[in-house]
């Protein structure tokens, strides 16, 4: 088992330039990394246990960010996990025990999970160091790849 361990919670800014730029600067040698992708689904899909749709989406999400973490040098795996953040952790922590967690935003003003304190939530459930990314998906549209 690694020293350092990273548990990172994104959702559509997974394979996003300010996350894969975070996370360049904190995994060294023996560094583990998970990804994981909440299944995020509509409130009617949810009641009628549609969640097929949404599991997919989160799992090619997933699969992008994977392959964006790979391109810049990071070995990563991922998992798809409940539609609410902060339960994501704590299923994730039963199996991964995380050094520190970042989760990935969009901007304050384009934010459901700010707008539900996703980021507060975390910090006063879980003991590990909460690290907070804005992605911009954007303004990185017309930018460079990473490379």
């Amino acid at each position: 088992m690694s020293d350092h361990r990273i548990l990172v919670v994104a959702n559509e800014t997974c394979a996003g330039r300010a996350l894969l730029d975070e996370l360049r600067g904190r995994v060294g040698p023996g560094s583990e990394v998970l990804v994981v992708a909440p299944a995020l689904n509509s409130r009617l899909r949810h009641i009628f246990a549609d969640t097929d749709g949404a599991y997919a989406a989160a799992e090619e999400r997933l699969a992008e960010s994977i392959d964006a973490l790979r391109a810049v040098g990071i070995s990563a795996r991922g998992a798809v996990g409940d539609s609410d953040p902060v339960q994501v952790i704590e299923d994730a922590l039963f199996e991964f025990d995380a050094s520190e967690i970042v989760i990935s935003t969009h901007p304050p003003e384009r934010s459901n999970w700010l707008e539900k304190r996703v980021v507060e939530r975390a910090s006063t459930r879980f003991q590990q160091p909460i690290t907070h990314v804005v992605v911009d998906l954007v303004a990185e549209r017309g930018a460079a790849p990473v490379r």
